[in-house]
């Protein structure tokens, strides 16, 4: 058994989700500063033996780059997911006792890739309707169903170099987003700073950032932001294996993940 897996691993493709990180990369204006490193310790003549080392220091809220948000980091009329009230009891310095990204299990499952944008990038700010994603689907020939990991691309993944028309990217819509809840999927993700589009106020909700609401709140299914689609896009890969591991970070509200996406399995 253990030498077929090995097998069938080997001769999968792996496509990487992730957006390199790089201190002045895209963030969501909630979570500046983003991403940043510092060499602390350096490589050095003058060491007491010919060994040397150099290490660093990262500082970034967990809400940078490719990431994944847990349960936690939305609230509808502080309610979290599962009508668990947020109260001293459960929101604390230190992070959440419930629904905290330390309690997210690896993603692991089919994953699906609906390439809305295709050959053209979308326009600025579009709002991703339930009737796009169908007929990215249709168009790939897959069908969602209950358990799945869906990936939206909207092209601006393209953008990652280039923060300022990054964050003005497409995003999947109030209703699409209501629409995967009802589907059952384990989990979604897109190539944006934040799954939906970034300013306007749902008309049904009255809320902005609506999907985070359906998905994360009312239906408990977590959401990838800013991953990278362009090869998976490019190869026209749209089934395939997916893994994603959330870091354990006790109590935070996300982890910056690595996803990848296993081909020809």
């Amino acid at each position: 058994m253990t030498s077929d897996i090995a097998g069938v691993l080997s001769s999968a493709r792996v496509f990487d989700l992730e957006q390199l990180r790089y201190a002045g990369a895209p963030s969501h204006p909630a979570h500046a500063p983003g991403f940043n490193y510092f060499l602390h310790r350096h490589h050095a003549s003058g060491a007491p033996e010919a060994r040397t080392g150099a290490s660093g220091i990262v500082v970034m809220p967990e809400h940078s780059g490719t990431h994944i948000d847990a349960l936690a980091h939305q609230a509808e009329n502080l309610m979290l997911h599962g009508g668990v009230h947020v109260d001293s009891g459960v929101q604390t310095s230190a992070g959440f006792k419930v629904l905290g990204i330390d309690q997210m299990a690896p993603i692991v499952g089919r994953g699906l890739l609906l390439d809305v944008a295709g050959a053209n990038r979308l326009q600025p700010e579009h709002a991703i309707t339930i009737e796009e994603l169908e007929r990215a689907a249709a168009g790939a020939s897959v069908e969602i169903r209950e358990g799945d990991v869906v990936l939206v691309r909207t092209g601006y993944g393209a953008l990652w170099s280039q923060p300022e028309q990054y964050l003005h990217a497409a995003g999947v819509s109030g209703a699409a987003s209501r629409r995967l809840a009802e589907l059952k999927v384990k989990a979604v993700g897109a190539d944006n700073i934040a799954w939906d589009v970034l300013g306007p106020t749902d008309p049904e909700l009255g809320v902005t950032l609506p999907g985070h609401v359906l998905l994360l709140v009312r239906a408990g299914i977590p959401i990838i932001e800013n991953l990278n689609l362009e090869e998976l896009a490019a190869a026209k890969v749209y089934e395939f294996g997916f893994v994603c591991l959330p870091l354990k970070m006790r109590g935070a509200t996300g982890s910056p993940v690595r996803p990848i996406a296993l081909a020809g399995l």
